[in-house]
C-alpha cells in the first residue's frame, strides 16, 4: 500500500538484555495491535498478519521474547515467564508512547498466547481486548510427557505440525531466527508453572477476549487449551474453531478467514461505547 512505510525495528532494555522489536505502522492509526509470538519462533515471522492489520488500520509491534529471534538470552531459555509478561508490557508501553491515547489491542498466539493471556489477567485496563490462536493454556502433553523423562529426547518443532500450506513448514524449517533444537527441562517447568498461575488467576472478567483454534491441531491440541479457556474466560469471551486447521492459524490455508475473524472482533468492540 502506498501509505504504509516499511517496517522499522525497535529495541527496549528487558528483563535479560536487549528485547529486538519489529513496528509495522500506518500515519493515524485507529487501532495498535501488540502481538506476542510462539515458542521457538520470531516476531519476523508475523509480516504477512502485520501487513493485513495494517490495512484494516492497525499499527503493529512486536518483540522477540527472551532467548528467542534477535533477543538476548540463552537460546529458548525460560525458567519463569512473570518477567518475560513484563517484557511484554515493555512493548506494550513503547506502542502506546508512540500512539497516545489509540486502544491497544493484544494478539497471542501459542506460548504467546500464554504470555498474552497472564498478561491480560494482570494488564487487562491497558487493552481494548485480547485475541489467543492456538493458545498453550490449561496442560500441555509436550511438557507433561518430556518433564516425565529422566532425559528430554529430541524435540525439535515438525514443521508439518503447523499448516495445511506446505511452504509454511518448508520457510520455517529453512529459518535460521527459529530455534531447531531441543526443549530445556526449566522452559518446560516454566511452562507447566505459567499454566497452572493461569488457572490460578481466574477469569478475564468483562474484558474483551476471542480465541481461536484449529480443530486439527496436533502441536498444541484444542482439548486441553480448551479446558485452560474455560478457567479464563469471561462474559465477552468469543470463540471459533476451525475444522482440519492446525496449529498455526494465521498461517493456514484459511489465513483469510481466520484474520477477518481478528478484524471483525475488534471492528466489534472499537464500536462499542468505551
Amino acid at each position: 500500500m502506498s501509505d504504509h512505510s516499511p517496517a522499522t525495528d525497535f529495541t527496549l532494555h528487558g528483563h535479560a538484555g536487549a528485547l529486538v522489536g519489529r513496528a509495522w505502522t500506518i500515519p493515524e492509526p485507529h487501532w495498535v495491535a501488540v502481538i506476542a509470538h510462539g515458542y521457538g519462533e520470531h516476531i519476523g515471522r508475523y509480516g504477512w498478519v502485520a501487513e493485513r492489520l495494517r490495512d484494516a488500520g492497525a499499527a503493529v509491534y512486536g518483540a522477540d521474547h527472551v532467548g528467542h529471534g534477535c533477543s538476548d538470552g540463552e537460546r529458548v531459555l525460560i525458567s519463569d515467564f512473570e518477567p518475560v509478561v513484563d517484557d511484554l508490557d515493555l512493548v506494550v508501553e513503547h506502542a502506546a508512547a508512540e500512539h497516545p491515547g489509540v486502544p491497544i489491542v493484544l494478539i497471542g498466539h501459542s506460548m504467546g498466547g500464554m504470555i498474552a493471556a497472564r498478561y491480560t489477567q494482570l494488564h487487562a485496563d491497558r487493552l481494548l481486548a485480547t485475541v489467543l490462536t492456538g493458545p498453550v493454556l490449561g496442560s500441555w502433553i509436550t511438557v507433561d510427557s518430556l518433564l516425565a523423562q529422566d532425559e528430554i529426547p529430541a524435540t525439535p518443532i515438525d514443521p508439518d505440525t503447523l499448516s495445511r500450506d506446505p511452504a509454511v513448514g518448508a520457510a520455517y524449517a529453512e529459518d535460521p531466527l527459529v530455534w531447531h533444537g531441543d526443549f530445556a527441562r526449566p522452559t518446560l517447568e516454566g511452562l507447566r508453572q505459567a499454566m497452572a498461575t493461569i488457572a490460578a488467576a481466574g477469569g478475564v472478567g468483562e474484558h474483551p477476549m476471542l480465541y481461536l483454534h484449529g480443530e486439527g491441531d496436533r502441536l498444541v491440541p484444542l482439548p486441553a487449551s480448551w479446558e485452560g479457556l474455560l478457567e479464563l474466560r469471561g462474559p465477552r469471551t468469543f470463540t471459533k474453531t476451525y475444522p482440519g486447521a492446525q496449529h498455526e492459524s494465521l498461517n493456514e490455508t484459511n489465513r483469510d478467514e481466520v484474520l477477518a475473524d481478528v478484524i471483525g472482533f475488534v471492528e466489534g468492540v472499537l464500536a462499542l461505547p468505551r
